[in-house]
């Protein structure tokens, strides 16, 4: 997927573009007033108040069809500077950009024109409008006046920018193909989740959804197990005086869940960090205990606004896969070396490749001491190089407590996501007096490390759903064989038996013996995106034989059970995709 707000040349573009739009939405409707168009990283949108006009879906072919006369007369795009008190005369009728012109201080504004339209804006631009004409227009929206839900609603039109007709038509397959793959869309199909207006933003599982995340969770807490990890549970509320110890009380409360219980003030966590603080203080350490690795599947809640809410990707409760590690500060490297390892094996078994970016200290609002910085971002930038990681450093970007690692996997279709984190915290430990004995005997503070590697599972299943478009690997799925007799008169007794062994074995079977015709049973398999079709006739039966069909292949094979049940296991135990 091209970056629209980071290629210059593809920015440049799309921003004149915005004023393409805004050019022929004036034509089309001369009472229009505007606000911003800037370049996104889905391409472009400008918003615009049209007083009583309401733009539809069926508006905006019309609106191409003019933004196409704009290109092909091909007026230059040229800059003009002016000064504050020129900038407000010329835009006394719109208040949308005096306000913007109230907001810039004395001196130069600039602007451009663009035959009979002309627009406050930085720049740059291309040259000419005929550079705009491969575009298109692709969704509209409502939007509040500088994002305040007290403001005005907005109306905003997206579109994209491309210099070549065939990086846009390779641009829209790309978005056709990501519309297939929605995972709100697959969700509902392969009935592994819904949404409900009595809990706005709160997914409920489905039994095929269940068993996708149970499988998901059982294979976090394997590995977990093989690195060493102790696993904990901590309340999922917890009251107001531990809020104001974490900080969270003073600079989160807005987003966080309140109640009162026996007259004290109680929040529902939006984060596990202090939960695990207080597992730490229930015992004594030393420095022989160290590094503690401390892992907990916690279900957190965040009053998230609703207009951002969006099936899995963002939600108001969700489960982070959250790891605590207490050491000494000589450990800091070795263990993020090993964290690096262990994240890149849990990435590879799914497929997703990934890019590391060191996010360090903030030239303003930090805590800690500056070499204590330093000793730590060097300590994360030697791990990745120890590991053989290439990284990118992303400066001033990291938490006021502490640098951090995120990792950026990428899916088939090349979209990044934010996922994993390794990030070093110099704030709770100070916060909760947290202590171990080092060799001299003394009480001293550990180093901390917050680590993720799913970021939240809700979150990671929509982009595992998207990643494979439904179509998991054997060990995700949550059907992984569909066992179909030809006729039940003659092939259920089998096909029950073969059903029997498969569930005995420990593979997430099921038997379609419907009275339904085999065409349509077989479909509808496929339609559910089932990795193994075993269909049983007359050969199968008295040969003890299985013929199976992959999701996605046409070809048939006839092995005897046997050997099916062999190969099945083989291929879940080595996480085959």
């Amino acid at each position: 997927m091209r970056d629209f707000k980071n290629e210059e040349a593809l920015n440049t573009l799309n921003h004149s573009c915005a004023h393409v739009l805004a050019q022929a939405v004036k034509h089309l409707y001369p009472q229009a007033k505007f606000w911003v168009g800037p370049v996104v990283s889905e391409g472009f949108y400008y918003d615009m108040d049209l007083g009583d006009q309401v733009i539809t879906d069926e508006d905006l072919p019309k609106i191409e069809k003019e933004m196409k006369k704009i290109c092909k007369d091909g007026k230059r795009i040229v800059r003009e500077d002016i000064s504050k008190a020129e900038a407000l005369e010329m835009f006394k009728d719109d208040p949308y950009k005096l306000d913007l012109i109230e907001g810039l201080e004395d001196g130069q504004i600039s602007c451009y024109r663009q035959g009979d339209f002309v627009d406050l804006c930085r720049g740059p631009h291309v040259e000419t409008v005929k550079l705009c004409k491969n575009f298109k227009l692709l969704k509209h929206s409502g939007a509040y006046w500088k994002g305040d839900k007290n403001n005005k609603v907005l109306q905003r039109i997206y579109g994209v920018c491309f210099p070549t007709a065939e990086e846009l038509q390779e641009h829209l397959d790309f978005l056709e193909e990501a519309k297939k793959r929605d995972h709100k869309k697959l969700g509902k199909e392969l009935d592994l989740f819904m949404m409900s207006e009595y809990a706005p933003g709160m997914p409920f599982f489905l039994p095929h959804g269940m068993l996708l995340r149970n499988t998901l969770e059982q294979y976090w807490y394997e590995e977990h197990a093989k690195e060493g990890y102790q696993f904990i549970k901590t309340p999922i509320m917890m009251s107001r005086e531990l809020w104001e110890v974490s900080g969270h009380w003073d600079n989160y409360k807005e987003n966080m869940y309140t109640s009162e219980v026996d007259e004290r003030e109680f929040a529902i966590k939006p984060m596990n960090c202090p939960g695990s603080m207080l597992v730490y203080k229930n015992s004594l350490h030393s420095y022989k205990d160290l590094p503690l690795r401390m892992g907990e599947l916690g279900q957190v809640h965040r009053h998230e606004a609703s207009g951002a809410l969006n099936g899995l990707f963002r939600v108001r409760t969700f489960t982070q896969d959250d790891a605590h590690i207490f050491m000494t500060p000589d450990q800091i490297e070795s263990e993020v070396v090993r964290l690096i390892s262990f994240i890149d094996r849990v990435y590879s078994n799914l497929g997703l490749p990934y890019d590391i970016e060191l996010s360090t200290r903030p030239e303003e609002k930090y805590i800690g001491d500056l070499e204590i910085w330093e000793k730590s971002e060097a300590a994360l930038a030697a791990a990745c190089k120890a590991a053989g990681k290439d990284f990118k450093v992303n400066p001033g970007d990291g938490a006021f407590y502490g640098p951090k690692l995120d990792f950026h996997v990428r899916d088939s279709l090349g979209r990044v996501w934010q996922c994993g984190t390794i990030q070093l915290d110099m704030n709770l430990p100070e916060r909760f007096d947290l202590t171990y004995v080092d060799h001299h005997g003394e009480k001293v503070r550990p180093v901390m490390l917050h680590r993720v590697i799913f970021g939240s599972i809700e979150r990671f299943i929509g982009i595992l759903i998207e990643h494979f478009a439904g179509a998991f690997p054997l060990w995700l799925a949550p059907t992984q064989v569909k066992v179909i007799p030809v006729k039940n008169e003659y092939h259920l007794d089998y096909a029950k038996e073969v059903y029997q062994l498969l569930e005995a074995k420990g593979i997430r079977v099921e038997l379609d013996d419907r009275e339904e015709k085999l065409g349509y049973r077989i479909r509808e398999a496929q339609m559910k995106k089932i990795p193994y079709q075993l269909v049983l006739g007359n050969n199968e039966r008295d040969e003890r034989t299985v013929t199976y069909r992959q999701y996605g292949e046409q070809k048939q094979t006839t092995i005897s059970l046997d050997e099916f049940v062999d190969m099945v296991l083989k291929q879940i135990e080595d996480k085959s995709r």
